[in-house]
């Protein structure tokens, strides 16, 4: 059976056997043998972890959290009525909270935390405080592979991003770390990492949700506002007043947008129809 097997494939044979007399000195050289041997060795699916795993080594929390403008937050002296349809809504286990505003992080509620409450007169009980979990603070330049370390041996799932002078600039969650090893399912709506607008055939247009709003304005000759959020995700977000599922619509500003992609913490990409203007 072997021997079979052995006649059938000689290549990838003769490169494992290559590759063990020579071992690979550098990680582009690991890398570089998987790729060449995947087809024999290696699911796609395989080899797209395995290089997610290697890439989070070099990668850092800025490139990957949720932004500021896109966080769901509540109050420090919200009531439990007041909390129970945010926490519905945003569909997240675990919320920040803030005291007057969002570089004000005093702590994370847990959503599940909110369920005994939910019982006859327990509600009058209710302190947001009683039940508040310290909240973990890392700065925007951590590797996402110390990071991924730090919440398996902590049992984090979620920490608060802070840039140099300590102001609150994102939420990152465990999610998001694994999100870039097991990777994303693409589509026909998939653009390019360094592309913010891409256009189809049936000229629409597919436009990431960390599009700034400036070159949005830019690309389709708009006048949308960036006063208070930079990107579109942010300001459509604010439109809907709760996290989007994928397939809704919504109009701003006379520009209607559909959610195409989004997950439990975010607009991913958005869809719209304006036409834009010739330069």
């Amino acid at each position: 059976m072997s021997e079979d097997n052995g006649a059938q494939n000689p290549g990838w044979l003769k490169r494992l056997s290559s590759a063990l007399g020579k071992q690979p000195k550098t990680r582009d050289e690991l890398l570089e043998f998987l790729r060449d041997s995947s087809q024999d060795l290696l699911s796609p699916d395989s080899l797209r972890m395995m290089e997610g795993v290697f890439q989070i080594s070099d990668m850092m929390v800025s490139e990957i959290m949720l932004p500021r403008a896109e966080m769901v937050v509540v109050q420090k002296d919200a009531s439990y009525e007041e909390l129970l349809p945010i926490a519905i809504k945003s569909g997240h286990s675990r919320i920040p909270v803030i005291g007057e505003n969002k570089d004000e992080v005093i702590g994370i509620l847990m959503a599940k935390d909110l369920l005994i409450y939910s019982l006859p007169d327990q509600s009058e009980r209710f302190s947001l405080k009683d039940i508040l979990r310290p909240a973990v603070f890392v700065p925007e330049n951590k590797r996402l592979g110390v990071l991924l370390n730090e919440f398996r041996k902590n049992r984090n799932h979620i920490a608060i991003v802070v840039d140099e002078y300590g102001n609150v600039s994102g939420l990152v969650s465990i999610e998001d770390i694994l999100e870039q090893i097991v990777g994303d399912i693409e589509d026909e709506h998939d653009i390019e990492k360094d592309v913010y607008i891409k256009q189809h055939k049936d000229n629409t247009y597919s436009v990431k949700a960390l599009t700034p709003i400036e070159e949005f304005n830019d690309f389709f000759g708009t006048s949308l506002k960036d006063d208070e959020y930079d990107t579109i995700g942010g300001l459509v977000l604010q439109g809907f007043g709760h996290l989007p599922k994928r397939g809704e619509t919504i109009t701003v500003n006379d520009i209607t947008f559909k959610v195409l992609r989004a997950n439990n913490r975010r607009i991913q990409v958005l869809q719209t129809e304006l036409v834009p203007i010739i330069k």
